[in-house]
């Protein structure tokens, strides 16, 4: 990866929708040369996809939890199927293993603290393996969907 590639990787992280026109005047390359760099990165992995980013509040998921959770153990068997298990609560848009305690820390958005109970009753406090689970409120956002800095 050199110069070019990093220019457009940051160009495509600030404006996913650019045409490869627009692409290539922004990074100074023809057309051509920018399509096919572009195929590389996708085919390599270094661009993995493309997606809308949407505002919670406005499809009326507002309501942002972090939750800490400690296994009852880390064997390789409870892991496995506490990730299977928690990557099919579709509230949870986050899911991170930790090193150290806790061993996971999980981003959690509701309508509204009802909502988000029945899911902590329901769903979160029925994952297997867990020990004990430890929630906060966000209470503001300061740094979200940063680029990486290329």
């Amino acid at each position: 990866m050199d110069a070019v590639d990093r220019k457009i990787l940051a160009e495509l992280q600030n404006d996913g929708r650019l045409t490869v026109t627009e692409l290539a005047e922004r990074v100074k390359l023809s057309v051509s040369p920018c399509h096919r760099r572009l195929r590389d990165l996708e085919r390599s992995g270094v661009i993995s996809g493309y997606r809308a980013i949407l505002d919670p509040v406005a499809v009326d998921l507002g309501f942002e939890t972090l939750i800490f959770v400690t296994m009852r153990e880390a064997t390789r068997e409870t892991i496995s199927v506490f990730e299977r298990a928690v990557a099919q609560v579709a509230h949870v848009t986050l899911a991170q293993r930790l090193f150290g305690n806790p061993d996971y820390l999980l981003r959690v958005v509701a309508a509204d603290l009802t909502h988000f109970q029945r899911l902590y009753d329901d769903e979160l406090s029925a994952l297997p393996g867990v020990q004990r689970l430890s929630t906060t409120l966000v209470m503001k956002k300061v740094v979200q969907d940063r680029p990486l800095p290329l």
